[in-house]
This record gives C-alpha cells, sequence and structure tokens, in this order.
C-alpha cells in the first residue's frame, strides 16, 4: 500500500455535463486494477473512494468520476485545473481478477460510472477475453467506448434512443443466455447488483462466480 500523498493534476477531460476523467501524475504510485483510491481535496479533511479508470502500467493514474450535486468532493475535483494537486490514499479493495493471465472467460456488468475498474481490466490485461454490459440512461454515457474490442461491449440504455439494447441492464440479461463457466463481475448502485444477482442466480449461476464490488 501507498502512503498518504499529493498527485499533481494533469488534465479534466469533460464526457458529460456531470461526468469526467481526472487525470494525475503516477510518481510511483501502486495498484492492482478494481482497487479504489481515497481522493480528496488538499486542504480538506474530507475524501471519497474511487475506483482506479487507467492501466496498471500506464504512467498516469485516471478516475472516472461523476459530479455529485452538493458533494464536496466531487464537486470540487471538477474544479480543478492543470497543475493543482490533490491528496491521494490507498490503494485498497479486494474487486481484483482472478487468474487473468489464463484462459479464464469474464463477464463485467456495470451500470453508470460502475465501469470504470473493467476498463482499468482491459487496459491492464488485453490479452482477457470479456464481454462488457453496461446499463445507461443516455447513449451520451457510453464512456470510452472505443477502448474495448469489437463487440465486446454492449449499451443497454433506459432512456432516449441509441446504444445496442433498448432497456435496462436486467432486461438485457433476462433475455440472453449465461455460461455456467464464466465469471461474474458486478459493480454499480446496490439495487442493480443485488436484481442482476438474483437474476444469474436464477440462470444457474453459482455464487463462488460472481464478485461485486457496490457504487454509492
Amino acid at each position: 500500500m501507498n502512503t498518504m500523498q499529493r498527485a499533481r493534476v494533469v488534465e479534466i477531460r469533460r464526457l458529460s455535463d456531470s461526468t469526467f476523467i481526472l487525470k494525475l501524475e503516477r510518481n510511483k504510485f501502486k495498484f492492482i486494477p478494481g482497487q479504489c483510491v481515497n481522493i480528496g481535496l488538499v486542504g480538506s479533511a474530507v475524501n471519497r473512494e474511487y475506483s482506479t479508470y487507467s492501466g496498471e502500467d500506464d504512467n498516469y493514474l485516471e478516475f472516472l468520476i461523476r459530479k455529485v450535486k452538493g458533494g464536496t468532493v466531487s464537486e470540487g475535483l471538477s474544479k480543478l485545473k492543470p497543475d493543482e494537486f490533490v491528496t491521494l490514499d490507498g490503494a485498497y479493495g479486494k474487486f481484483t481478477l482472478v487468474n487473468p493471465a489464463g484462459k479464464q472467460k469474464y463477464v463485467f456488468i456495470g451500470s453508470g460510472t460502475g465501469i470504470a475498474p473493467f476498463h482499468s481490466y482491459v487496459k491492464s490485461y488485453p490479452k482477457i477475453d470479456y464481454q462488457i454490459i453496461h446499463g445507461i440512461r443516455f447513449e451520451s454515457e457510453q464512456y470510452d467506448r472505443q477502448d474495448y474490442g469489437k463487440g465486446r461491449y454492449i449499451a443497454c440504455v433506459s432512456k432516449g434512443k441509441g446504444g445496442d439494447f433498448a432497456g435496462r441492464v436486467t432486461d438485457y440479461l433476462k433475455k440472453i443466455p449465461l455460461p455456467l463457466d464464466k465469471l461474474y463481475y458486478l459493480c454499480g448502485n446496490r439495487a442493480m447488483i443485488n436484481d442482476v444477482y438474483d437474476i444469474l442466480s436464477v440462470k444457474g449461476i453459482n455464487g463462488s462466480n460472481i464478485f461485486t464490488e457496490v457504487f454509492f
């Protein structure tokens, strides 16, 4: 684990009115893809936990962040400019891939910014066999879709048009076969995770093949 440190802001990349990528200097900061980092504003005792979005071997750190109205940390981070600093503490967590160097197949199921750890997996382990099923409200929330292999990213859009499937992630999962030998990683809000877990269980997926990470 790293000691608490400061990191310089390289860039704030806007993805939508409420979502952005925070890019920081890495300074040898260590993490395992899927882990979270506590990020805070300099001079504040308040921090928030965000999953790593960048790859394990990238020479920078990236975090996918949704600006929450009234959120002290997320709103403050969204206003930062290059060469300002944040505080980092971590990395923490065990939402990491089982046997990424082997022949295991994975299904990554996320909602909103819950896709962050999956992006880190794909960048860190480019040879893994995976499928991403991403639940979003609008087509514009297909964050960095171009970073995933052709046919490996499915956008389930619950409002408006576009994407690959019209409806929620749960609607999509009910309609497709789910292989019993794959590992299923779920990341997003608790309600989505609970609903998806129930669907997987009904379809015969063993609980030992399901891994979860709740985003609040």
